[in-house]
């Protein structure tokens, strides 16, 4: 209810903000909306998914994974964007945030000081990783275990460079990794730099590093770095690889994918994934013992977009871990195989 009268309170400020219409103009209202039905084989009696994934999360119900309403106002140098959000996503991936907060997608105002100079501050989309958590803008239906365990959004200042098409620049100063509400007094560092030769490559380089760990514990600086690189190798046809690792502590965890994205006409596409990721030491997948966070994964979604505004996918995904760890029949199993099915609409 307080997220309906959230977001009813943004559609009537609309119009009192926008009294003329040179202003009207330089506002928009935008959505999105993913509802799925999924089948985990393993069949768990909590009725969600393992607890290192964030996204679509129901065995065997329909479910809402993101319904997005955000209103942007944008002029020639300044742009402000508010989105509220509920959901999986919002569940599972803000659960540590107080619960108004837990509502909040976006939160930011941006200034461009010039073509080459801009600056965004508030609550903003992660700089790390290349899927977010909007699916209709991943090649996959569900996130890879790399960016499940990565932030998806960070809360801070960003300043960009941008000397020419090419090359783009950003430095951050954030609260921390994935949180909205500061849990201590250092905040993190945050960096980006992609480099687009031609319409062909993509390069990203992303980085962080920060204190994450309350004021009452000893300092624990975690480092972190996001590579990924981009190819679309022909009109129908793009690739990308990423790579993360991460140490904190002295422990180290990293993750690699593959994947493929393969248009076969205009509303028909597939997608094909292959990943790895280990944790041994617990650093970011805490919920099992240190040891038994190292899995595989392929996955193979299948694409139908009648329209811009609308699409039906559906993927299988395979998991395969280094020790039981998935809870089946009330026994532990290494694998986990699982179908989903997803209608989004956007406007």
């Amino acid at each position: 209810m307080k997220l309906i009268s959230c977001a009813c309170c943004l559609l009537f400020l609309v119009p009192a903000v926008a009294q003329d219409s040179s202003a009207a103009s330089k506002i928009s209202i935008s959505g999105f909306l993913d509802v799925y039905y999924q089948h985990d084989f393993n069949t768990p009696a909590t009725k969600e998914r393992p607890s290192f994934l964030y996204n679509h999360k129901q065995h065997a119900a329909f479910a809402v994974n993101l319904a997005l309403l955000r209103v942007a106002y944008q002029d020639k140098k300044l742009k402000a964007t508010i989105g509220l959000m509920t959901g999986d996503y919002a569940q599972y991936n803000l659960a540590a945030e107080p619960r108004l907060l837990q509502h909040v997608y976006e939160a930011n105002i941006g200034y461009h000081f010039s073509d080459k100079i801009s600056m965004e501050a508030g609550i903003l989309p992660s700089h790390l990783g290349l899927e977010n958590a909007i699916s209709k803008d991943c090649w996959n239906l569900s996130r890879s275990l790399l960016a499940e365990n990565s932030p998806y959004f960070e809360t801070g200042l960003r300043m960009n460079y941008a000397p020419g098409e090419k090359w783009q620049f950003s430095l951050l100063v954030l609260n921390g990794w994935q949180n909205i509400k500061e849990t201590n007094t250092s905040k993190a560092i945050g960096t980006q730099v992609q480099f687009k030769p031609d319409d062909t490559w993509l390069f990203n380089s992303s980085g962080f590093a920060g204190n994450e760990r309350t004021d009452s514990i000893a300092q624990a600086i975690r480092y972190f770095h996001n590579f990924y690189v981009t190819c679309a190798v022909s009109d129908k046809l793009k690739t990308a690889l990423l790579a993360d690792v991460g140490t904190e502590n002295k422990k180290t965890w990293w993750g690699t994918a593959f994947l493929l994205h393969y248009k076969a006409a205009a509303k028909f596409a597939t997608g094909l994934r292959f990943e790895y990721y280990k944790d041994r030491k617990g650093v970011i997948v805490t919920s099992y013992p240190p040891g038994e966070a190292a899995f595989t994964g392929i996955s193979c979604n299948a694409d139908y977009t009648p329209s811009s505004q609308l699409s039906f996918r559906a993927e299988a995904r395979w998991l395969r871990a280094a020790l039981p760890v998935f809870e089946k029949n009330g026994d532990l199993k290494n694998t986990n195989f699982c179908l989903l099915g997803s209608i989004a609409v956007s406007f």
